[in-house]
């Protein structure tokens, strides 16, 4: 019995040719009358089609043997003038989204929040090194402006202060004193992150270091750092008529 296709005749094709015509490709080495690099460009091409009704050819070659047009080839490799600064951008959301993700975690409240993140956001993290990954900076950057904020509430920041005070006062504050890094939530952060105490205080080291070098001590977000702290916000100024913003007495 002959393997090759059946014999066509003069009418219409028959449901056993029409059987053959349909008959599926092996891409298997050494399998039908294709190649075996032939049968994957084949198989390529016939995946190439849309597969969901949600799916779209935006962006994409008019064939899948053509290439895409030049302003499209520009926008993917991010070279088009509109794509300007993208990665840079995306980057500095990134930063953003996970500092904000850790501070609701720890509870942080709403100015040691807008600390983090105005830091986290301007921060250039190819001083960290091989630790430079967003969640581990962002981690120590936490710590670091958490601790900070408790040690003002004390008043352990001024040490011109701190040097006039007895022993006793200052045991008395130090023990008032809780490091973030005494908080459980925060523990299993760092250890999911793969930070021991080594980690930290190195990254903890290079972001002092950092902080000096970029200016990003007093940096928060929202928050103007040459605004004058005397001048009352513009939402709580009254009107012309003394009355609130908002109409009322």
């Amino acid at each position: 019995m002959s393997g090759g296709p059946p014999q066509t005749s003069t009418g219409p094709p028959t449901s056993i040719e029409r059987a053959w015509l349909r008959r599926d490709i092996s891409t298997g080495p050494g399998d039908g009358s294709l190649s075996r690099l032939d049968a994957v460009k084949d198989e390529r091409i016939r995946r190439w089609d849309v597969v969901t009704p949600s799916a779209t050819l935006i962006g994409r070659a008019d064939r899948p043997d053509a290439d895409v047009g030049e302003n499209l080839r520009r926008l993917h490799d991010e070279q088009h003038p509109a794509m300007d600064g993208h990665s840079a951008r995306m980057h500095r959301l990134e930063k953003a989204r996970i500092t904000h993700a850790f501070c609701s975690t720890l509870s942080l409240t709403a100015w040691e929040r807008d600390r983090a993140l105005g830091i986290m956001v301007d921060l250039d993290l190819t001083a960290f090194g091989s630790q430079r990954a967003i969640e581990k900076v962002a981690l120590v950057v936490v710590q670091y402006v958490v601790d900070d904020e408790r040690r003002r509430q004390l008043g352990l920041h001024d040490q011109g202060w701190v040097s006039d005070q007895s022993p006793e006062r200052l045991e008395s504050l130090y023990e008032r004193f809780e490091s973030i890094k005494e908080n459980p939530e925060y523990r299993e952060l760092l250890a999911a992150h793969g930070l021991d105490t080594t980690s930290v205080n190195r990254l903890n080291r290079t972001l002092r270091e950092q902080l000096d070098e970029q200016d990003l001590e007093g940096n928060v977000l929202g928050r103007s750092p040459y605004r004058d702290p005397s001048m009352p916000a513009i939402r709580d100024r009254s009107n012309g008529d003394g009355d609130a913003p908002d109409g009322t007495d």
